[in-house]
């Protein structure tokens, strides 16, 4: 496996470290990693040329729906273009018909639902410059399969998440600070909007649907979802459930705060900073076309999901405060 890291003057590489032939010497084994960045074509092109593969997943993105709102123009660059920039490095490296190629889109497409569950057929509504340039991703790469007969496909993978996932998501942020509290390490933090609804799977799943939509015979996009629905306020109980605390909503809107039951403590507040200008309140995949083509079916539920993350972060701030 052959991965592209972006240059950094500190180790980037803590989520795949575990990756390593030798992870204390950063010695790669069959993992091997190359220098480069979505926004510069000629390092991709070089790459691409050199290791010659079967199958591209692209996974590099901007990935951060908020922040898209600060770096716009960046997102646009590197989510957009970027996929574009990897099209091309295929085709001018002559490996149209060698090369199966995935794209990690987004249920950010749906943004503003048009209809309720998401499917494959479901109009697209982005509602923030991440989703915006993940919908140019979608349209070249469904135009380089019918331009150029490339086995090229799309992943519409609703939000998939882990112990992996980045510290200032949602979900984690949640697992982390709750971890924190458990510990004593921290009595409070802060959320944005408590009533959005996302249908959450685990990483795991997903990465498989990835890997079987590039084994078919013919490249087709897929939605990739649970079809259960959780609010962020859900995550929230369930989190502090498992570490022996009931939450107890009081307030509302900006004013609404999450005491704790047993000891009357205020371990959640609202702060309107964490709110997106343009909100996406509710996704809700529909997969049936992949639980029938592809024989795929999420394994993890989300009480399971919710623990697994909890657990891994109690455990990695027991070890490092810091973290």
């Amino acid at each position: 496996v052959h991965g592209i890291v972006r240059r950094s003057s500190s180790f980037n590489t803590g989520r795949i470290e575990h990756l390593y032939k030798n992870p204390q010497a950063h010695i790669e084994g069959n993992m091997k990693l190359h220098y480069g960045d979505l926004t510069d074509s000629t390092c991709l092109v070089k790459i691409i040329n050199e290791v010659k593969p079967s199958e591209i997943y692209n996974l590099g993105a901007q990935s951060h729906v908020k922040i898209s709102f600060d770096l716009a123009e960046y997102t646009a660059d590197v989510d957009g273009v970027g996929t574009l920039r990897l099209l091309d490095a295929i085709k001018t490296c002559g490996l149209i018909n060698s090369v199966k190629f995935y794209q990690a889109s987004t249920s950010e497409l749906f943004g503003k639902v048009q209809e309720i569950p998401q499917k494959e057929t479901t109009p697209f509504y982005p509602r923030s410059p991440y989703g915006a340039a993940k919908l140019y991703a979608y349209w070249i790469v469904v135009n380089f399969r019918e331009a150029y007969n490339l086995f090229a496909v799309n992943g519409i993978l609703f939000n998939h998440e882990s112990p992996r996932r980045g510290a200032n998501f949602v979900t984690r942020k949640i697992s982390r600070s709750v971890a924190k509290i458990h510990l004593g390490q921290l009595d409070c933090f802060s959320l944005g909007n408590l009533d959005a609804k996302r249908d959450w799977g685990h990483a795991r799943d997903y990465v498989e649907a990835m890997w079987l939509m590039l084994q078919t015979d013919e490249p087709e996009d897929f939605v990739i979802a649970t079809g259960e629905v959780h609010s962020v306020r859900e995550f929230v109980e369930k989190s502090f459930k498992h570490i022996g605390k009931t939450i107890v909503w009081e307030g509302k809107n900006e004013n609404e705060v999450g005491r704790c039951k047993e000891t009357g403590k205020i371990h959640v507040t609202v702060n309107h900073k964490y709110y997106r200008p343009t909100e996406v309140d509710f996704l809700q995949g529909d997969c049936t076309k992949a639980r029938q083509k592809l024989n795929w079916k999420p394994r993890v539920t989300f009480d399971e999901l919710v623990r697994e993350m909890v657990d891994a972060d109690v455990e990695l701030m027991r070890n490092n405060p810091n973290a």
